[in-house]
């Protein structure tokens, strides 16, 4: 036998041992491959599809924070497919955003009196429909050019309170659960 063949032979037997974080790193260089056979579709970095399926530790789990973003989530998904459309995920309307903020802090005004919570984000969202501004924030930070807004909303005004109260803000959205297409 060729002893250089001999000894690749015998460097392939040998038992080899992964330390904890390369287990990791494999796994984790595993897992688009799994999410891949989940057929989840995406365009854009936006998920597709015409069903709307809320995160199953959403049904579990009673963070008043997450539970805040379920009732955004669910109010939101059911007014984009209200709109219709062959691509319910891609509708986007100034009144499903503005509605959906509406539900989410309502959920966090009672969530957070119940449960003494907190959330840096959710309790500076309070602080501008507290103060009027809730339909100039939804256009501001998320408007899009075929938004119809009505003819009140005061971006001027909004932008004056914004430099006094929001310095350094970074605006959210939290979609718990995803959007797919149904079996048909």
């Amino acid at each position: 036998m060729n002893p250089g063949f001999a000894n690749l032979l015998q460097v392939s037997l040998i038992r080899v041992t992964y330390a904890g974080n390369m287990r990791i790193w494999l796994l984790l260089l595993c897992l688009p491959a799994v999410a891949l056979a989940g057929q989840v579709f995406t365009r854009d970095g936006v998920t597709d599809g015409d069903t709307f399926y809320l995160a199953p530790h959403a049904h579990f789990d009673y963070d008043p924070v997450l539970q805040s973003w379920v009732a955004y989530s669910l109010s939101k998904s059911t007014c984009q497919l209200e709109m219709g459309g062959d691509n319910p995920a891609r509708n986007s309307s100034y009144g499903c955003e503005y509605t959906a903020r509406q539900h989410l802090l309502e959920v966090w005004d009672a969530q957070r009196l119940e449960h003494a919570a907190a959330d840096d984000y959710l309790d500076v969202l309070l602080l501008v429909r507290d103060a009027g501004f809730l339909d100039e924030y939804t256009v501001r930070y998320f408007g899009r050019k075929h938004w119809q807004v009505p003819a009140e909303v005061d971006i001027a005004a909004f932008r004056q309170w914004q430099k006094k109260h929001l310095r350094g803000h970074r605006p959210q959205s939290r979609l718990i659960g995803s959007w797919n297409y149904r079996d048909q």
